[in-house]
């Protein structure tokens, strides 16, 4: 039996650390056996009782567009009306057109020892793209480029089981990390998005989703661009910072 070659655990680290999340995507489709070799790979990490309790729903050509059409619209009306002060919060609460259909936590503050790692991750990125605190404008701007995708020609959307609650969405993290790295190794970026995952209307109009799965986020998945987009590196906390301390006795 021929011997299969191995990486280093120093190489396993570099690969790993080299992974960035990508915002501007070249819009040339991704060929299907290497998408159908990145679910597989997917597919290798452990779950609940080998449940699996995900689906994926994979968006692309004219289904993508019209979703990321609508999406564009909601957040289009929702941005401009809350700009406008109570008034448009008025207009808002009256129609009802772009608010949340789903996930409403996303528009909810994060709790105070979680929001300084936020806070400083928009402080960066905006300061990249060179956009100031106060300008609303430009940050909405760049906001609603998450529901053009970020030109990536596919978008998945994930759906976890809601009869397993958070150990749906811990499988689905798994699942998702596999999902990434693979295709960080077939050359092609991705970017999870919470933002993706309000409007979930307008995604079952266009997939067959059974009612007792909820959508827990989206993927941008394609070829990354050569551009400032992509050259944005967050910072990545040191592993002291999520290590529980001891109790003194």
């Amino acid at each position: 039996m021929g011997s299969k070659s191995k990486l280093s655990s120093e190489q396993i680290s570099e690969f790993l650390a080299s992974r960035r999340t990508t915002r501007d995507f070249l819009p040339d489709a991704i060929p299907q056996e290497k998408l159908d070799q990145i679910l597989t790979d997917a597919l290798t990490a452990p779950s609940w009782s080998n449940t699996r309790p995900f689906m994926i729903a994979i968006a692309t050509g004219d289904s993508k567009d019209r979703i990321s059409t609508e999406f564009s619209k909601r957040w289009a009306y929702l941005s401009t009306n809350l700009r406008k002060g109570l008034i448009g919060k008025i207009r808002i609460a009256i129609t009802r057109y772009g608010l949340p259909t789903s996930n409403r936590l996303i528009g909810k503050p994060y709790s105070k020892d979680l929001k300084p790692r936020a806070m400083r991750l928009g402080a960066d990125l905006y300061s990249h793209y060179g956009i100031a605190r106060e300008d609303k404008l430009a940050r909405d701007n760049w906001w609603a480029a998450n529901y053009k995708f970020f030109g990536a020609p596919t978008e998945l959307f994930i759906y976890v089981h809601k009869s397993l609650g958070i150990f749906s969405a811990n499988d689905a993290g798994l699942m998702l990390e596999n999902l990434v790295l693979s295709a960080h190794a077939h050359g092609l970026g991705t970017c999870p998005q919470g933002a993706a995952a309000i409007w979930d209307d307008v995604v079952r109009k266009e997939f067959e989703i059974p009612k007792n799965y909820r959508l827990l986020c989206g993927v941008a998945i394609g070829y990354p661009k050569d551009s400032k987009a992509n050259q944005f590196e967050s910072n990545r906390i040191k592993s002291a910072e999520i290590i529980a301390k001891k109790k003194s006795k």
